[in-house]
């Protein structure tokens, strides 16, 4: 089942989506209320809701599926790490392989599966990164792949915007991304139930399904998503160690590799090309299975430049 978010006339609903169109879930339901009731709940009330009327797909504007406390994005595809680092020189860095890294983003900055997004203030190399998202379906505290499973209430798909030039600057303090990733995420074009990919999951655990970026026409990447380093349970595990995941929860898989963004091939080829996002260009990501969303680059804000800091007095008293 697809379950989505969209505004209408200044009203904002939350339905299922059927090849008719949405279906309106009872007045004030969010996908998170279902999220959080869980998937057999969810399947329940979105099943009732499809005997609703359909309101047509163009004649609304798509929100971010649901609004999630918290969004974590992983690193889980070798062979992005490794485009990003071929202009050093260096390998892969052997911590990678040890477990699976994240860092908080956003949960403000999301849009919609069209919206349009603003170059982030004094950026020049916008870049789009192509990933799923897992969306967890129950709390948990320090849980085990296997109970993982049960965790997953279902996919989206994730474009990580990310500012190129901010995010290394900042990287190079040993801290970060911030600036160079906050400034929007596309979730879309619709949460699609867990048991809707069943069918792609092969002997090791992976979803086999196909991912597609292109740029004003133009197919840039694809790659599959079984390509991970590690599953989705092993990335809800691993979130979880020590600490606790909670229904709603966003968990992307991290950029794929073979052009799943711009800095991959700018590693790779030494080069800028293709040339780093202008407004006006039109990214447009297919994950098979799950849906298409399409955003249009538009101006950003004109900033005053950021003060550097200033020069350390080292003083260690008060004058006096």
């Amino acid at each position: 089942m697809r379950f989505a978010t969209w505004e209408a006339g200044g009203v904002v609903s939350a339905g299922v989506v059927s090849d008719a169109g949405l279906h309106g879930l009872p007045a004030r339901t969010t996908v998170l209320d279902l999220v959080r009731a869980g998937l057999p709940a969810a399947l329940e009330a979105g099943a009732a809701a499809l005997d609703g009327p359909a309101v047509p797909l163009d004649g609304v504007r798509l929100l971010p599926p649901l609004t999630p406390p918290t969004v974590r994005d992983f690193v889980a595809f070798e062979e992005h790490v490794e485009g990003m680092v071929a202009g050093s020189g260096e390998p892969v860095a052997p911590e990678w392989h040890q477990a699976p890294t994240f860092y908080f983003t956003n949960p403000y900055a999301l849009v919609g599966a069209h919206d349009d997004v603003a170059v982030p203030p004094g950026s020049q190399r916008f870049d789009f990164e192509l990933e799923v998202a897992v969306v967890v379906g129950r709390d948990g505290a320090s849980v085990t792949p296997e109970q993982a499973r049960d965790h997953v209430f279902g996919y989206t798909v994730l474009n990580d915007w990310s500012a190129r030039d901010l995010q290394f600057r900042e990287m190079a303090v040993r801290l970060g991304p911030a600036k160079g990733k906050d400034s929007a995420t596309t979730l879309g074009p619709w949460l699609v139930t867990a048991d809707e990919l069943e069918p792609y999951r092969d002997a090791e655990g992976f979803l086999q399904l196909d991912m597609r970026v292109g740029v004003n026409g133009t197919e840039i990447g694809q790659d599959l998503l079984s390509n991970m380093g590690w599953p989705f349970e092993e990335l809800i595990s691993y979130a979880s160690r020590g600490t606790e995941v909670r229904a709603g929860d966003v968990l992307g898989s991290g950029t794929c590799g073979n052009g799943g963004c711009l800095a991959e091939l700018w590693g790779r080829r030494g080069e800028s090309a293709p040339p780093p996002l202008r407004p006006g260009d039109v990214v447009e990501m297919t994950v098979e299975g799950i849906g298409t969303i399409r955003n249009r680059v538009v101006e950003g804000l004109d900033l005053p430049p950021v003060a550097p800091a200033r020069p350390r007095p080292r003083t260690r008293e008060r004058p006096a």
